[in-house]
């Protein structure tokens, strides 16, 4: 072939590419050496940090081969580098105990023609942000869930510049738009949410961006957003708005100028604002393209309804936490025929609920809970759901007999009908379709008669059954798969019989079997199990000694494994749209110590341990073994009938907060050793027959009278001593019951009762 118009300049292009000095070809590995070597820089970097680069990196010249690199089949160059949740190491720590990544920004001025950077997750810390200016191909910056501070780089200015997300750093003051700003036309979507920004944010100022299709900036309670503005009519039509949790025009709802010019609205979240005004029920037009609606955690009022067209679209609606009032629309399956999660807990909705719910067959979380809903629940809800993985109605006003008299259970994950009347007994042969983690929470209804011994068939790690009228005795095996068993909470029914089984629950980390009729003793055998966190006999009619071995459980405060809460922020969901739903599980715990009832939320149970055997007939000893919990926070043994000395050991216990010894039968002094547990706030020995010297150093110094009544020997310390040995004393050995050194501490607060149920708490809603 020729080489005449018009190939030409076809051929001279391909006689330049064989040329092995042209400046544009590729390296003769086919990678740019610059590029090849940068690259080489970031695994060392990698590996200063003690995290690890990808295997493939230096196999081979060809960089373009590489993990986590893709380049232009054009130039040869580098075009696109996936570092995300590239650095996993959590050896390295700062001063508050987090794990970071020292990033050297200058590697990227080797990668002239980069158009996608994702280095999110990686705990990573920049020391300049220079190399950003340079650039100029970047398409999409996402540099969010590291360790990022200081200001928000002027990223804006970037030509190409299209997706950027910053979110989830640390950011402080505002975010660098302004009426003058010189913001890229070409950016589409932005994501500065979970930061610690403020100042003013107008949407004003981004007038003149008519490809914006994203803007989130929630989780900046300090950043002021300033959004309607009359006789203004955005050029962009946003698809996604979210907005929680910022400091937001108040008016958004109830005078919503801006909302109205926004037609092509898929994702929309105003939760968390205070926001006041009624349900917007506008919003569900004939021509809503809404997928996800988010209002929880705010003062809105009305109904939800009338809603005139069918709503083809839309998967999500989450309102908990407002005051919204009326029926639930009974027509709900033709105006959300596609629904696949819906929350309308806390608020104040009544009437029944409708049976139509069960034509929705793509729902996969339903949460009516803490209403006013009464009557019975439909049985369809339980049997007929194929996909449904969560049911929440506690605290409503429901009744009827439990599970609707059916055998099955078609539930995938949870269920929770706490808080209501449900009545009558456990079916015997109870079968569901729970996944591997799944609960029941049936605590707080009028049930009765005993637990079958043939549930075995249940897949549950969380067994919720407290605050019944439940009875009988317990026997081994009959809890689902017991050796998986998490959490079990028997407490405040009629059991009886021994508790023996309770070796069998070797996974178990919570376990209250209080307020029953549970005899016999403690048996050796509950030594086993060594994932404890919360244990509570208390109010039963156990008697004998303690086992010694019970100082041997370690109650560590961070178990090896999988955290008890992070089960239950696993993704059951099975469509894109819940990526913004998130961790939407939290499970709540109650905890009496220090003489109060706490609440705490889902990760309560990875730093709370405590052990409650109050109000029993327990006698013997104390056994000194049980200094050795030393991670122990709370402890209450009182109401019993332990006798003897209080075991100078009990020093040993350097997290303890609470411990309450009183009314048993206690003799001999308060051991002054003691006076070492920086941590005691409450403590109560009342009722025994202790004698000697009230210690006053140390937390003691703060406990009043009240703590130490009912014992006539003894006496405070006389003013300007101590109750202390002689220089050269050294801690007792008590375990022959002969040493006169008793500890003090007690819970003032009588016994320190664990309860425990589940809560769920709207995912933006964070402690």
């Amino acid at each position: 072939m020729s080489c005449s118009f018009p190939w030409g300049s076809f051929c001279f292009f391909l006689v330049v590419l064989c040329l092995p000095d042209s400046n544009i070809s590729t390296s003769s590995h086919g990678c740019f050496v610059e590029e090849r070597t940068a690259l080489m820089d970031i695994g060392s970097s990698l590996t200063r940090s003690n995290g690890t680069a990808p295997r493939s990196w230096g196999r081979g010249d060809d960089c373009c081969l590489w993990e986590r690199v893709n380049c232009s089949n054009i130039t040869g160059r580098v075009s696109h580098l996936y570092f995300s949740n590239l650095y996993d190491s959590n050896e390295v720590l700062d001063a508050h105990g987090h794990s970071f990544w020292r990033f050297d920004t200058t590697v990227f001025s080797s990668f002239p023609e980069l158009q996608f950077l994702d280095l999110s997750m990686n705990n990573a810390t920049f020391q300049s942000w220079d190399v950003f200016e340079s650039l100029r191909n970047l398409r999409e910056l996402d540099l969010s869930s590291n360790r990022l501070n200081g200001s928000i780089p002027s990223l804006f200015s970037l030509p190409r510049l299209e997706h950027l997300s910053l979110s989830q750093n640390l950011f402080e003051g505002s975010i660098p738009v302004t009426p003058s700003s010189n913001i890229t036309s070409a950016l589409k979507t932005f994501n500065f949410s979970m930061n610690n920004l403020s100042g003013e944010f107008s949407f004003f100022w981004l007038r003149n961006l008519t490809k914006l299709q994203k803007i989130d900036v929630s989780g900046n309670a300090n950043l002021v957003v300033a959004v309607n503005f009359p006789s203004w009519s955005p050029s962009f039509q946003l698809k996604v708005l979210v907005l929680s949790g910022c400091n937001l025009d108040k008016n958004i709802v109830r005078e919503p100028i801006f909302l109205r010019t926004q037609h092509q609205l898929e994702v929309l979240d105003l939760s968390n604002n205070s926001l006041s005004g009624s349900m917007p029920n506008w919003l569900f037009t004939e021509q809503a393209t809404l997928v996800y609606l988010n209002l929880g955690n705010n003062s809105l009022t009305g109904s939800l309804g009338p809603i005139w067209y069918p709503q083809m679209n839309l998967q999500a609606i989450s309102l908990p936490m407002n005051r919204i009032s009326g029926h639930l629309p009974a027509n709900i399956s033709s105006v959300f025929p596609n629904m696949s999660f819906l929350d309308v807990s806390s608020n104040t909705i009544s009437g029944e609920i409708p049976s139509s719910l069960c034509n929705i067959t793509r729902m996969e979380y339903l949460d009516l809970s803490n209403n006013s809903l009464s009557g019975e629940l439909p049985n369809c809800l339980l049997t007929e759901y194929p996909i449904l993985t969560t049911l929440k109605v506690s605290n409503n006003k429901l009744g009827g007999p439990i599970f609707g008299g059916t055998n099955h259970l078609s539930i995938k994950h949870a269920l929770y009908l706490d808080g209501n009347k449900f009545e009558g007994t456990l079916p015997r042969y109870l079968t569901a379709d729970f996944d591997a983690h799944g609960t029941l929470d049936l605590h707080d209804n009028n049930l009765s008669g005993a637990i079958p011994n043939c549930m075995t068939a249940l897949e549950l790690d969380f067994f919720i059954v407290s605050h019944n009228s439940l009875s009988g005795h317990i026997v081994p095996f009959s809890f689902f798969n017991s050796s998986t068993v998490m959490a079990l909470d028997l407490s405040h029914n009629q059991f009886n019989g021994n508790i023996e089984w309770v070796q069998y629950l070797g996974e178990s980390k919570y376990l209250s079997l209080g307020s029953n009729k549970f005899e016999g003793q403690i048996s050796p055998s509950l030594c086993q199990l060594q994932s404890l966190r919360i244990l509570d006999f208390s109010h039963n009619s156990l008697s004998g000694p303690l086992p010694s071995c019970i100082g041997n459980l370690s109650f560590v405060q961070n178990p090896v494994g999988i955290p008890l809460w992070s089960l239950l922020c696993e993704n059951h969901f099975r469509y894109p749209i819940f990526d913004y739903i998130g961790c939407y599980e939290e499970r709540g715990f109650s905890f009496r110590t220090k003489g109060n009832i706490y609440i705490y939320k889902h990760n309560f149970i990875n730093w709370m341990s405590g052990i409650d055997l109050s109000a029993n007939m327990l006698s013997g000893q104390i056994p000194r073994e049980l200094g050795n919990l030393g991670h122990i926070k709370a402890l209450n043994l009182s109401y019993n009938f332990f006798a003897g000395p209080i075991p100078a050991t009990f020093a040993s216990m350097s997290s303890v907060e609470s411990l309450d010894l009183s009314h048993n039968k206690l003799s001999g002094a308060i051991p002054w050793q003691l006076t070492r547990l920086s941590s005691l706030s409450v403590f109560s020995v009342m009722y025994n027959n202790l004698s000697g010297c009230i210690p006053n150093s140390g937390q003691f110094g703060s406990f009043d009278m009240d703590s130490y009544q009912g014992n006539n020997l003894l006496h405070p310390a006389s003013e300007g001593s101590e109750c202390a040995p002689s220089s050269g004393h050294s801690l007792p050995d008590d375990g022959d019951g002969k040493g006169n050194d008793p500890i003090l501490y007690a819970v003032t607060a009588a016994s320190f009762v664990v309860t425990f149920w589940i809560t769920f708490a709207f995912t933006s809603f964070r402690m």
